[in-house]
């Protein structure tokens, strides 16, 4: 047995995060674990990687008892952890960011650069990324830097990997590379502990999977004798047709809100034709890179257009900067929550109220925005110890619903989701479906682009594909599906 965790427990002062759970890596094998955010998912892996350890259990590696209490420890042991956040610095190289702290030297001691940038485009190429080593970490795309974060992992002379959401950010493609991958690791003996909120994933990865709510133990299945609906009800109690909130009947999407007329953005062919109900929710879809995330910066943002014209509540759009999309009532939910969203070091209620503010700066809420704070919270049934709490330590579901709760205290008028549940557990992918639908019932128009097709199949009233920029194909929700989503991503027109 590569891995054992036997009955184990840990606590955080009066709180007990986990309670007796026990889990099996057999080598060569791929094995899932399955819970909503605080499940205790996060907590387990962190005991695996030797982040901390537990307050009582056994943890065995290759049948010998190990306690560690650093990271280092657990790595000299062959354990490799690929977490979702990334540890990457933007203002290093893609080498210098694989080599750090064991850099290359040459006979005179100094780094030896050329060896570097030559061994990380062998291990780039190792996991399918066609990438120069020298260009600076921070001016790569999100997908490419989850690639290079797993790369890097990878790099490690291990035996047992943990990936942690590593298909988060990534595209169809990069994500066939990741498996293609981890089936080469499994055949080489490795073992694979595996978290992703993306069933499909696990069905086609994994052998086993451990499903853990509330910090305890709450089922072991092999994937070949379950299936999603089990284990969605074993994990959040529901089942899963009552993730998807109804969606609004042909012909009720309400007078238009939203006009993108003969729309071309920078570097793409165009157009882009569409209009959005004030009660509708409508979703970009298409392969990666075609041009889904240019058309919201261009409404957000105000990007300028090569040809064409964008409408908003009839007026045409003129601004040139976030600011002016946020004045017009837009709000912007980013694919990448935690670079462009949130301000991590600052509190819930600071990062809240941020939606309160008419400047650039941020200051302390005031009483009225402390109760605007409160009742959003409330409403979303954001999980934390209270306000003052740092947003960086809440969960991803969590962190999401505050960036959603900034809009909502401003009164947002049209709001754009990319990748609105990124990182975010099942169930908490659930109340988000719910708030968004509540939002476009009550007259706010929303505009999602997701990487997961079934989550614009059972979300969006209707689906518009996307190709190099132009609208190619619309369906509505209740007639689309997978094959002809995309046979019109690739052909460029109507399935």
């Amino acid at each position: 047995m590569l891995l054992e965790a036997r009955d184990v427990t840990k606590s955080f002062g009066p709180v007990q995060a986990l309670r007796g759970v026990s889990l099996r890596l057999k080598p060569g094998s791929a094995h899932a674990v399955l819970g909503e955010n605080g499940a205790g998912k996060s907590t387990l892996m962190k005991i695996i990687s030797g982040v901390f350890p537990p307050s009582s259990g056994t943890l065995k590696v290759g049948g010998e008892e190990v306690r560690w209490h650093r990271a280092e420890q657990a790595r000299a042991a062959g354990v490799s952890t690929i977490f979702q956040e990334f540890i990457l610095l933007p203002n290093l190289s893609v080498a210098e960011n694989l080599f750090l702290g064991h850099e290359p030297r040459n006979a005179l001691g100094l780094m030896d650069r050329a060896r570097m940038n030559r061994e990380s485009r062998r291990i780039l190429e190792d996991v399918g990324l066609d990438l120069n080593p020298e260009v600076l970490t921070g001016t790569l795309r999100v997908a490419e830097q989850q690639m290079v974060e797993i790369a890097k992992g990878v790099k490690r002379d291990a035996r047992i990997f943990v990936f942690d959401e590593p298909t988060a950010a990534l595209g169809d493609r990069e994500a066939q590379k990741l498996f293609e991958l981890i089936h080469r690791l499994r055949s080489d003996g490795k073992g694979i502990l595996y978290i992703s909120h993306r069933l499909p994933e696990l069905f086609h990865l994994c052998d086993e999977v451990t499903v853990l709510k509330d910090g305890q133990f709450a089922g072991h299945f092999l994937m070949k004798d379950t299936n999603a609906e089990q284990l969605v009800t074993t994990m959040v109690g529901r089942s899963l047709d009552q993730l998807y909130p109804k969606r609004r009947p042909a012909g009720a999407a309400g007078p238009p809100a939203l006009e993108l007329r003969g729309v071309a953005v920078k570097g793409r062919a165009g157009p882009v034709d569409l209009t959005i109900g004030r009660n509708e929710i409508v979703g970009l879809a298409g392969l990666e890179g075609q041009g889904q995330i240019q058309i919201t910066r261009a409404i957000y943002e105000g990007h300028a257009l090569t040809s064409g014209k964008i409408l908003f509540e009839g007026v045409e759009l003129g601004h040139s900067g976030p600011a002016g999309g946020i004045d017009a009532g837009i709000g912007l939910i980013p694919e990448d929550r935690k670079v462009e969203g949130l301000f991590l070091p600052l509190s819930v209620a600071r990062n809240v109220s941020a939606g309160l503010l008419p400047g650039r700066g941020l200051a302390m809420p005031a009483p009225t925005a402390r109760r605007a704070v409160a009742g959003q919270v409330e409403r979303l049934r954001i999980r934390l110890r209270n306000t003052a709490q740092p947003i960086r330590e809440l969960s991803g579901g969590n962190q999401q619903k505050a960036l959603l709760a900034r809009w909502l205290v401003r009164g947002v008028k049209l709001l754009i989701c990319e990748e609105p549940t990124r990182g975010v557990d099942i169930g908490a992918k659930s109340e988000i479906y719910a708030l968004l639908r509540e939002l476009a019932d009550s007259g706010v128009p929303v505009l999602v682009t997701s990487r997961e097709l079934p989550e614009l199949i059972g979300l969006c009233d209707r689906i518009v594909v996307v190709r190099d920029g132009a609208t190619v194909a619309e369906f509505r929700g209740e007639e689309a599906s997978e094959e002809k989503i995309m046979a019109a991503a690739i052909e460029g027109g109507k399935a």
